[in-house]
This record gives structure tokens, C-alpha cells and sequence, in this order.
């Protein structure tokens, strides 16, 4: 799994526990689950990042090869 898939599973699990947190009245779950998503959110935009990175050498490389 690509680290920009990971980085979407975390941020729904985060967004599910903070959810929870908020229903149930539970502050400190809330607080988890806010932490999980924005952990989340870092590690998806980092693996965009990389994809769109890799995405650039692969055209830079075909390009040079043309």
C-alpha cells in the first residue's frame, strides 16, 4: 500500500474516532482521533508529493530518451 493510501486510512480512522469522541462526550478521544486525522492529512500530502515526484522523473527520463 502507497504511503498516500496509508495516510487516507489514517486520516477516516481519525476522522471516525473523532467522531465517536464527539458523541460520546469522550474529550480525549476526540483529541485521538483530531491527532489521527492531521497525522493522516501530513502522511497523505507526503506521499502525493513522492507520487507526483516520481510521476516528473518518469516524463524527465522518457523525455531524454525521445
Amino acid at each position: 500500500m502507497s504511503q498516500e493510501m496509508r495516510g487516507k486510512a489514517k486520516k477516516l480512522k481519525g476522522r471516525g474516532k473523532e467522531a465517536v469522541g464527539i458523541i460520546a462526550g469522550d474529550s480525549k478521544l476526540e483529541q485521538e482521533g483530531a491527532r489521527e486525522r492531521a497525522e493522516g492529512a501530513a502522511q497523505e500530502g507526503l506521499g502525493r508529493a513522492r507520487r507526483k515526484a516520481g510521476e516528473l522523473v518518469e516524463k524527465i527520463g522518457a523525455a531524454i530518451k525521445k
